[in-house]
């Protein structure tokens, strides 16, 4: 459960981030990676090259870094998102034609390949999804993606059983299952959905009158299900004013996220486990920085990609998203 968004100011500056809604327990890490670094797949038979510097949310598991979304120099970024029940990748094969890679992999392969939305689709027909277990959680990690860059453009990657869809998407909001296509369609129950409402209505010889403001919202989904939080986080997206400034935009991006933001003990899994949201995330594309919060500390915090890293050196560990709580005095 997840949910990512893109929001540009009045100056034509692209931010980009999203929610991380898990229920298993992670520690993530803010990493930079520096174009020339060599890296090898899950499977360890294939060697990739980054063309392209960029900062990102990860974990290192049994000696590997896996990249949930990030940012590159060029001003292209991409989230994963879980996508259960529809995600279905190929097998893995020792004489593949293909390079192979796991689903888990690809958000930092792009990154390290893709200087704009534009090149998505070459760099994935390069390569093969294939199913390989992630360290942590034990299965195959049914995931699609996001994708972002300084114009604006927005798309989607989804590969089911019919193969690999690139949608271009102009609402510049994800979710989770079912797939991005239905999403859009559904979004036309809520056409009635606005920020006024009506002052009154006759039925029959009786005015009705609303209890109050936000009336014209009534429609909206209250759940934390990925329709409900896909429907909201394009409502607001749609109705917020236009950001004036870069810090007008970082805080309208946390205020949309607050709305589809979830608290623990609210959704529990068949697991028996409890799933909310871990951090929240925003980047700025045209600065290659980073804006986050987690759910131990409300404070937003930022980081920036260094300019100082030598070409084709190991990724560099910025710190724990996890920090102490402080609380500023009056």
């Amino acid at each position: 459960m997840c949910t990512a968004l893109t929001l540009q100011t009045a100056q034509k500056e692209n931010f980009f981030g999203r929610s991380m809604d898990f229920s298993y327990a992670i520690d993530p890490s803010m990493y930079a990676l520096c174009a020339g670094y060599r890296w090898s797949n899950m499977l360890g038979n294939v060697q990739f090259t980054n063309d392209y510097s960029f900062l990102g949310i990860g974990q290192e598991l049994d000696g590997k870094i896996t990249f949930a979304d990030g940012v590159n120099e060029k001003g292209f970024a991409a989230a994963t998102l879980y996508f259960p029940g529809y995600a279905h990748y190929g097998t893995v094969t020792k004489e593949a034609p293909k390079a192979q890679i796991a689903a888990l992999e690809v958000a930092s392969y792009l990154l390290g390949k893709c200087s704009c939305v534009g090149d998505v689709r070459e760099a994935l027909s390069r390569v093969e999804i294939v199913s390989v277990p992630d360290p942590l959680t034990k299965t195959v990690a049914p995931l699609h993606w996001i994708m972002t860059d300084r114009s604006g453009k927005c798309l989607v990657a989804e590969q089911t059983e019919k193969g690999l869809d690139l949608w271009d998407n102009t609402i510049g909001v994800l979710t989770n299952s079912p797939d991005f296509k239905w999403h859009m369609a559904n979004l036309r129950n809520y056409m009635n959905a606005a920020p006024q409402q009506r002052e009154e209505v006759l039925w029959g010889q009786t005015p009705l009158r609303p209890f109050g403001n936000a009336s014209g919202t009534d429609s909206l989904p209250g759940g934390y299900t990925p329709p409900a939080r896909f429907v909201r986080t394009a409502y607001q997206k749609s109705f917020v004013p236009v950001p004036g400034s870069r810090e007008e935009a970082i805080l309208t991006c946390f205020h949309i996220m607050e709305g589809v933001s979830i608290p623990k003990g609210v959704v529990v899994t068949s697991r028996g486990t409890v799933d909310y949201t871990r951090y929240v995330a925003f980047m700025n594309t045209a600065t290659c920085e980073y804006f986050f919060k987690t759910y131990d500390n409300n404070g937003i915090l930022m980081a920036r990609l260094p300019q100082d890293m030598k070409k084709g050196s190991a990724p560099v560990c910025l710190g724990k998203l996890k920090r102490p709580l402080v609380f500023q005095p009056m």
